[in-house]
């Protein structure tokens, strides 16, 4: 089975900075021979908010022939308590009735892939103990089958001991418990987006890969990390028991940066930019 994976695509009907590089990545999808197409989230600029940034987005990947599933990312349905906007109940019922769920499984053969929202992860509320409780379940009914998991978050930045990275990555208490999840229930592969990098590594048995973004690099107005500026998709080939994923620069796309474009897509952004300058 062939998953192809795209991410971070940012699209808007009132902000269009990237909107063009959808049709060279639509054309690309169906040139890849993909089985089911997988979105790590961040569909939107301003879906949190905005039904119609969400509306917009899904018109678009209803356009392509291939079966699509797709998770939130934080411009989708929010962020961590105390960030400009944190995930709450509207935002979640959003996009649960303009998407579908937040959180799912499907079983192909000797597979079942599980897409997270990574983003109820860190409240330690209702909703991030259902999910996990969600996923125990998931993982203990699998009747021997290989797990691949998608989100929109990796699971950390530097290394496996990260402590808070805040913004960028899972927190240390859902890690861990991620982490003694993926050890007990034979998960292949967790595979995120959200850093607009692309990088393929492993934990203890565990292929992971950030795929990159299909809209937008950061350049120096974020901290430097692993991987390399690109804008493409992940393809992700499932045998019997095994998983390979190669990330692919999608041809025809325009390679904006963020940084120059800051001001007019996501302006609360570039004011911490300009404290952190200041500072």
């Amino acid at each position: 089975m062939r998953i192809v994976q795209i991410t971070d695509t940012h699209f808007s009907p009132t902000k269009p900075h990237f909107n063009g590089n959808w049709q060279p990545l639509a054309a690309w999808i169906e040139r890849s021979g993909a089985d089911l197409v997988i979105h790590t989230g961040d569909l939107s600029v301003d879906g949190a908010d905005k039904d119609d940034d969400i509306t917009f987005c899904m018109d678009l990947m209803r356009e392509i022939s291939v079966p699509m599933l797709l998770v939130p990312g934080n411009h989708d349905v929010g962020h961590l308590p105390g960030s400009l906007q944190p995930v709450n109940a509207g935002r979640l019922e959003r996009w649960r009735r303009l998407v579908g769920p937040d959180y799912w499984m499907q079983d192909a053969g000797n597979w079942r892939f599980i897409g997270l929202d990574s983003l109820l992860m860190g409240f330690d509320d209702a909703e991030d103990e259902t999910q996990f409780e969600w996923l125990r379940a998931a993982l203990e009914s699998r009747g021997g089958r290989r797990v691949a998991i998608f989100a929109h978050k990796p699971l950390f930045i530097d290394e496996p001991g990260d402590g808070d990275t805040g913004y960028w990555s899972i927190r240390p208490a859902q890690r861990r418990r991620l982490y003694d999840l993926i050890a007990d229930h034979d998960v292949a592969l967790f595979a995120s987006g959200h850093l607009h990098r692309a990088w393929q590594g492993v934990y203890e048995n565990t292929s992971l890969v950030w795929g990159p973004s299909a809209a937008f690099i950061v350049g120096d107005m974020e901290r430097d990390m692993s991987g390399e500026r690109l804008l493409g998709a992940v393809i992700h080939e499932f045998g019997d028991d095994t998983v390979t994923s190669e990330i692919v620069a999608v041809p025809d796309m325009t390679v904006h940066v963020l940084d120059d474009v800051v001001e007019e897509v996501y302006p609360h952004e570039a004011h911490k930019v300009r404290k952190k300058v200041a500072s």
